[in-house]
């Protein structure tokens, strides 16, 4: 798999994530640990395509 094929994977799996959070956070019978966990794994996608961005630039 290519470093942009990879990002691309890994941008639209964070877009996935926003939309359950939005619907998780919308449902009154969520629990907080619930949405927690959700935000976690949305910020190390985040922080993942942000590393992988980074380091596309620095090879350019």
């Amino acid at each position: 798999m290519s470093l942009q094929s990879h990002l691309t994977e890994l941008e639209r799996r964070h877009e996935a994530l926003d939309r359950e959070l939005a619907e998780t956070m919308a449902c009154p019978s969520s629990g907080d640990d619930e949405i927690a966990a959700l935000k976690r794994r949305k910020l190390l996608l985040k922080d993942e395509i942000a590393r992988l961005k980074s380091g596309e630039r620095s090879v350019h």
